[in-house]
């Protein structure tokens, strides 16, 4: 049995807290929300992200992110990747020694286009380089719970830590393999939720099977083309952290993302989409992390920059199509 706090109560790091106390460990939940802290203390659920599934005895919820690290072996971080910087640097002083990190994270910090693990490394220090693990893959919160089989991966440039993760988050319908490509991983991860967009932008232009293959396949092209130029392996990205996350959240009807992309495909303005979300979807501001990223490193991602100009210049979804369509004809590779 492990010591495990999850920081941040969504639905993924409610999901993840749920998987690990079922595995038998001793989990505390952090969360600013103090309701989603009295509903998970008070009534073992979170009704505001996963009122669907039931919280395991034992578990706790605080909002005293020094109380949830007391004495945790493993801390996953669950916040949305806008928020992930405040809170590693609330975790400084409080973060016990020889805890492995786990991100669960999936973004791109929006100003400086640094991934998580280049955050962990630039406010908590090299040394948890070793001790960082990012998990990552096709995994709906909601269908993890339902016990649903469902892969995904554990990145880590220490095999020890990442195949610590491994053993204590796996169950008979949870499986985590390991790869030692934290920076495809986290790539693959980020870039699949500006895609789900773009697939949803099909969706709600009426476009069919074809249009969606289409997408997601030069999409995969796209995230590849990053993620070598960042230091990633093509193998990652032809994985679960690539391909497989690209396919869940371009074709599930749970993808926050491509719900965002079909509301727009159908012509109603992102603002009035988002505030009648719950929870964040990444995509909207990866795009713009996105963006510099690219630009700064000399990769061309023609479907991100058109989700870009819908999200951010006034384009509509249509003429992204168009756009995109009439490109210069070219060799595939």
């Amino acid at each position: 049995m492990k010591r495990i706090s999850v920081i941040g109560a969504g639905s993924w790091g409610t999901a993840l807290g749920i998987v690990a106390a079922r595995a038998g460990h001793r989990v505390r939940f952090w969360s600013r929300n103090p309701d989603v802290v009295t509903s998970l203390n008070r009534d073992h659920v979170n009704l505001t992200y996963l009122p669907e599934a039931q919280v395991p005895d034992g578990v706790s919820a605080s909002e005293d992110i020094a109380e949830a690290l007391n004495d945790s072996q493993l801390v996953i971080i669950a916040t949305p990747s806008h928020a992930t910087r405040a809170v590693l640097e609330s975790m400084v002083r409080v973060l016990p020694a020889n805890a492995i990190l786990v991100s669960a994270t999936k973004g791109i910090e929006i100003e400086t286009g640094k991934r998580i693990s280049q955050l962990v490394t630039e406010i908590l220090g090299e040394l948890l380089t070793q001790r960082f693990v990012c998990l990552s893959g096709p995994s709906f919160a909601k269908e993890v719970v339902a016990q649903h089989p469902t892969a995904i991966v554990a990145a880590g440039d220490n095999a020890a830590a990442a195949t610590t993760v491994q053993s204590a988050l796996s169950t008979e319908y949870l499986r985590i393999y390991t790869n030692d490509d934290v920076v495809g991983t986290e790539l693959g991860g980020s870039v699949k939720n500006v895609m789900a967009i773009a697939a949803g932008m099909v969706a709600g232009l009426g476009f069919g099977s074809n249009s969606v293959a289409a997408l997601i396949t030069r999409g995969l092209a796209e995230m590849s083309r990053l993620a070598l130029a960042e230091g990633g392996k093509l193998e990652t990205m032809m994985g679960l952290a690539g391909l497989g996350d690209l396919v869940l959240t371009c074709t599930g009807t749970l993808s926050r993302n491509r719900f965002v992309g079909q509301e727009l495909g159908r012509g109603r303005p992102l603002p009035d989409i988002t505030a009648g979300m719950r929870e964040v979807a990444e995509g909207v501001k990866t795009t713009q992390a996105l963006r510099e990223l690219s630009h700064r490193v000399r990769v061309e991602m023609p479907i991100a920059a058109e989700v870009y100009a819908v999200l951010y210049e006034g384009k509509t979804a249509r003429e992204a199509a168009t756009a995109l369509m009439s490109r210069p004809l070219r060799e595939e590779f």
